[in-house]
């Protein structure tokens, strides 16, 4: 009862706080960050030490699954180099920069000094999905910081499990060749995983037309990908990540209107539960951490500033070299992108969740040395980052001259609904010419085309009439999606005006009794 008392306290301080952060147009895990950590600190409030398997198998899952939806495959295609760039070479740099660093300020071991600079080298998809829905940014540099923080996490993760093998081994170490095909087992097996589940879901989807169901199933599949690829000893993260790429790219051909409004809804709310809570677990754990240090260790606020100040600098400096020699579409990336793509690396719950993994006895029955001293910082890096860069990301990208503005996506949509009607106006126009349908019902739907006033009352139809309505005008919304999907397909509109459009689109096929 006490752990469920804690979780109905957080929602109810997490939709109070979403509520402000809309309100002073603040991002909402940076307020909750804030929020957790003041509540932490009143006298009484009970210490609160969440489980990593929670955080990995409950949390992380269908947070990860939403971001991986939201990617934009076509717009990934075009940024892939320099994603891989960043997800390989700068996670490998920010872990030895971070290592160098912790032994020289935290007096940390070698192995654990290593094994800190793994949990911190990834940047964190739930945190940067939560922070960029709010930027308008273009949607090649969005992609290229979400694709970044999704698919770094094997790296990361194969850092973490090399460097805590090394740790827990008196002065072992491992080699290059065993840590390569750990990558490879990890990630490889990982992507094969989640390409299979995403596979298996399709073809059950495809001969399924009950939301219930369907919701059900867009529930359960991130937990049965993450769970069956740490079943054979891969990486889950990778495993749900590749299932959501590949299933978001399909979703609009395996499902209806109905149906597809109703999962969005409810993965709205799970989504907003999710991240409201573990968000504020982050603040909420670094107190109890902190009174859970050795004497001696007072100075792990200026540690912690150090080593976030060193991912910083590297991180610069390895974008602007990647601007120089990498970029996009076959040109390079400017400053502007480097700088925001920079900022852009906030850390979140998945160093955390890594952070507690660490055993807690080694093979000798004792505790790896420093442990402690490294989920303090962990969070305190989290903190730092999600509160510094997380309230600041959107002035940064204000500066910089990227984010697109209100008036340009206005323009975009607008004349993206133009096509779209242009589009059914023609094939309306060749319907008449066919003579096949009664012709109230095709000026009926002519006039609701060309003014968009759908819903006006016309009170001469009948029955028989008003199912002939229904089913052009399905008919019509059929052609508009496939026009839709060639205006995307084409580059000729952006991958935000494409599901803003979708859903309106549903809505109105949903409105008229769906298929």
């Amino acid at each position: 009862m006490h752990a469920v008392g804690i979780v109905l306290l957080l929602v109810v301080l997490a939709t109070a706080v979403a509520t402000f952060a809309r309100h002073w147009s603040v991002p909402a895990p940076s307020l909750l960050v804030l929020a957790g950590l003041g509540t932490a600190l009143i006298p009484g409030v009970p210490a609160l030490h969440v489980p990593p398997e929670a955080i990995a198998t409950v949390v992380l899952p269908p947070l990860l699954y939403a971001s991986a939806e939201e990617l934009s495959l076509r717009d990934l295609r075009t940024v892939w180099r320099p994603v891989t760039v960043l997800a390989l070479g700068l996670v490998f740099a920010s872990a030895a920069v971070v290592g160098f660093v912790a032994v020289a300020v935290t007096g940390l071991p070698p192995a654990m000094a290593f094994v800190l600079g793994a949990v911190l080298a990834s940047t964190d998809p739930v945190a940067v999905t939560a922070l960029g829905r709010r930027l308008a940014l273009p949607g090649r540099v969005h992609v290229l910081v979400q694709a970044e923080s999704l698919f770094n996490d094997a790296t990361s993760l194969v850092l973490f499990r090399v460097a805590v093998g090394a740790a827990a081994a008196a002065g072992g170490s491992v080699g290059p060749v065993s840590a390569g095909g750990q990558f490879l087992l990890l990630g490889g097996g990982g992507s094969l995983v989640g390409a299979a589940v995403a596979g298996l879901v399709r073809l059950i989807r495809r001969r399924t037309a009950d939301p219930v169901l369907e919701t059900v199933i867009a529930l359960v599949t991130p937990y049965a990908a993450y769970v069956l690829a740490e079943s054979v000893h891969t990486s889950g993260i990778t495993s749900v990540v590749v299932a959501g790429v590949v299933l978001g790219q399909s979703g609009h051909r395996l499902s209806d209107a109905r149906i597809r409004l109703q999962v969005q809804a409810v993965y709205a709310v799970v989504v907003f539960l999710l991240e409201s809570v573990v968000f504020a677990i982050v603040g909420l754990e670094l107190p109890a951490l902190v009174r859970d240090l050795p004497a001696g260790s007072g100075r792990w606020p200026l540690q912690a500033l150090a080593l976030a100040a060193a991912l910083l600098a590297v991180r610069v400096v390895w974008t602007l070299l990647m601007s120089r020699a990498v970029g996009t579409g076959g040109t390079r990336l400017s400053w502007r992108v480097a700088g925001v793509v920079t900022w852009a690396g906030t850390r979140g719950v998945m160093p955390l969740a890594a952070a507690l993994s660490i055993p807690l006895t080694t093979g000798g029955g004792t505790g790896p040395a420093g442990r402690p001293l490294v989920l303090v910082l962990t969070t305190a890096v989290v903190v730092f980052t999600l509160v510094v860069q997380g309230l600041t990301l959107a002035t940064v990208v204000g500066r910089s001259g990227l984010a697109l503005e209100p008036e340009h996506t206005a323009r975009e949509e607008a004349g993206a609904r133009d096509a779209l009607d242009r589009a059914a106006l023609d094939h309306v126009e060749q319907l008449t010419g066919l003579g096949t349908l009664p012709e109230p019902v095709v000026d009926r739907v002519r006039r609701g085309l060309t003014a968009r006033l759908d819903r006006t009352a016309d009170g001469a139809d009948g029955s028989a009439l008003d199912t002939a309505y229904r089913a052009l005008r399905q008919e019509l919304i059929g052609v508009q999606n496939t026009e839709l999907h060639r205006l995307y397909d084409q580059h000729l509109i952006s991958d935000t005006t494409r599901r803003r459009l979708q859903h309106d689109l549903d809505r109105e096929e949903a409105a008229l009794g769906g298929r």
